[in-house]
């Protein structure tokens, strides 16, 4: 017998031990006027492949024309609205209802966009008893100090503003059967855009490309000059003065009112000073008050475009971006995929918000308390500093 038989030798011993996978759960839209998906079937994937789990409610993706089998082919898991609201993290651009809130865990994340005025203060309350933390998508800044989920909305809702128009007037039965760029020996249509950011130069950009003459009004010069550096010698400028601004309102086929410094406002007498079929789009966070006299209508619903003629009377378009949906999405996704990634990186929701500014600044709820003073407003509760919650923790 081998002298050596009987020793015991050394064996690999499992050390790792199991680490719980963190949820993403991506619940329905229930509210009419948000239809933008926030991650794609190959953003889903990409998430995986760094470790998550996604949980989506059974039919979620289907205002972006996505069937859920898409998704269940890159690994997410179909469930109910109650199983996608009790995730870890929670993605929603559409406002959370007090029975969403009451579906989430305590302590878990919701990312959703701000727009506190349709906040239900009820669901703030509620969302503060279980200690959620909410974060701002439309808030969060990167390394540069810009908002790109803030700009990628604002350039989408411009280049949409524009494509939707054209398509408007070009059809003989909603609109005037007409070309939004002119063709030889025919003058082309005016775009009056109000504003100078980035949302006024999308729209100046593709209406531009289609061969219509764009006017561009804002009291910000600087705004106005960088907007004519980076679009083109084609852009005509101009400070936002009544006169001129009221020739404009009479002979424009298109008004795009985007964000201004100061809330702009297109009154009933002016809007009676313009040519009949012109088509107005309100492209601010308060959709439809910068044309106060005219009937909003929501291009979030998917019939809004089918039951909008221009023999009715001149209307008032709002949420441009939500008729592209789906390009929403895609855009989404891309950005929320590098966000979740760099919150995975800090392990955990409490260390992100401490170790990236960009976020902290998003932050609308932490814990317990309001960190956002909008936010605690519509809440009726008092706003708490997060640095101060930061440095103690």
């Amino acid at each position: 017998m081998n002298e050596f038989a009987a020793t015991p030798q050394e064996q690999p011993c499992a050390t790792a031990t199991m680490r719980r996978k963190m949820t993403i759960g991506l619940p329905a839209s229930e509210w009419a006027a948000e239809r933008r998906f926030p991650l794609t079937p190959e953003g889903c994937e990409m998430l995986i492949g760094r470790g998550f789990r996604i949980i989506m409610q059974q039919g979620a993706p289907a205002d972006i024309n996505y069937t859920d089998s898409r998704y269940a082919r890159r690994g997410v898991e179909i469930a109910t609205r109650q199983e996608a609201w009790g995730a870890d993290i929670v993605i929603s651009p559409a406002p959370a209802s007090r029975a969403d809130i009451g579906c989430m865990r305590r302590g878990a994340m919701l990312l959703t966009l701000m727009r506190p005025e349709i906040q239900d203060p009820a669901a703030l309350r509620l969302m503060l008893d279980r200690h959620i933390v909410s974060i701002a998508l439309d808030l969060v800044k990167d390394s540069h100090g810009c908002r790109p989920f803030a700009d990628i909305l604002a350039e989408i809702d411009g280049r949409a503003a524009t494509t939707l128009a054209s398509a408007i007037l070009a059809d003989p039965l909603r609109g005037k059967g007409i070309l939004l760029g002119g063709v030889a020996g025919i003058v082309p249509c005016e775009i009056l855009i109000v504003g100078s950011g980035l949302a006024a130069q999308a729209a100046a950009r593709s209406a531009i490309g289609l061969g219509a003459m764009v006017r561009m009004y804002d009291n910000d010069v600087y705004a106005l000059r960088s907007a004519m550096t980076t679009i083109g010698p084609a852009l005509i400028t101009s400070s936002l003065h009544p006169h001129t601004l009221g020739n404009a309102l009479r002979s424009a086929d298109v008004v795009i009112v985007t964000p201004t410094e100061t809330p702009f406002v297109i009154d009933r007498d002016e809007v009676a000073s313009m040519k009949k079929g012109v088509l107005c789009f309100d492209l601010t966070s308060a959709s439809g008050k910068a044309f106060p006299s005219l009937t909003a209508v929501d291009l979030a619903l998917a019939s809004a475009l089918n039951k909008s003629s221009l023999a009715e009377g001149r209307m008032c378009f709002v949420n441009a971006g939500c008729g592209v949906a789906r390009t929403a999405a895609m855009a989404l996704s891309n950005t929320l995929v590098k966000l979740l990634a760099d919150i995975t990186e800090c392990d955990g929701v409490q260390n992100a918000i401490r170790l990236l500014p960009g976020i902290q600044c998003a932050t609308l709820t932490f814990f317990g308390r309001a960190v956002n003073p909008h936010i605690a407003a519509r809440a009726a509760v008092r706003c708490v500093d997060l640095s101060i919650f930061l440095s103690l923790s």
